[in-house]
């Protein structure tokens, strides 16, 4: 809220420089903000009496804008990428997808590991974590399992991250 907004009977002021002027009447401060040809904005409109401070307006508008900017440039998105086995996979088809893994993990995303069976493959669940296991062991270098090995419906599924 800002100048005329500001409908609370008195408030806390802050001055140009950051100097607390104490507690007055909304009118007072006001006064005090037209003198100064800047604008009086509540700062914290929770607090008892509510704090306004008198700064220009549109600068703090931008310099709020440009924060946020910047710290939108300094964020990371982490995707999630799937690599797919399969219960029968043989060593050299193991190794092809562990550094197809392992390049996802270098770029900083998180890598979900998923064993699908179909049909009868369904039988030989326990033989099958022992591949993601393995998975897990040959990437222990650059990786962490984040959440182990868990069967859900027809395919059990394990998540790691990169190492810190």
């Amino acid at each position: 809220m800002i100048n005329e907004q500001i409908r609370d009977r008195e408030v806390r002021l802050i001055g140009t420089n950051g100097e607390q002027l104490g507690v007055m009447p909304t009118r007072e401060a006001m006064r005090m903000a037209r003198e100064a040809e800047l604008d009086l904005v509540k700062i914290a409109p929770t607090a008892k009496p509510p704090v306004c401070k008198i700064i220009d307006y549109g600068k703090y508008r931008y310099e709020m804008a440009r924060k946020e900017k910047e710290a939108k440039k300094k964020q990371r998105i982490i995707e999630i990428k799937e690599v797919r086995l399969s219960p029968n996979i043989d060593t050299n088809d193991l190794n092809t997808k562990v550094n197809q893994a392992r390049k996802f993990l270098s770029k900083g995303d998180k890598v979900k590991v998923t064993l699908r069976f179909r049909g009868r493959e369904l039988a030989h669940v326990n033989q099958s974590k022992v591949i993601l296991d393995q998975f897990a062991e040959q990437l222990s270098d650059v990786a962490v399992v984040e959440k182990p090995a868990k069967f859900e419906g027809r395919s059990m599924i394990m998540f790691l991250a990169e190492k810190r």
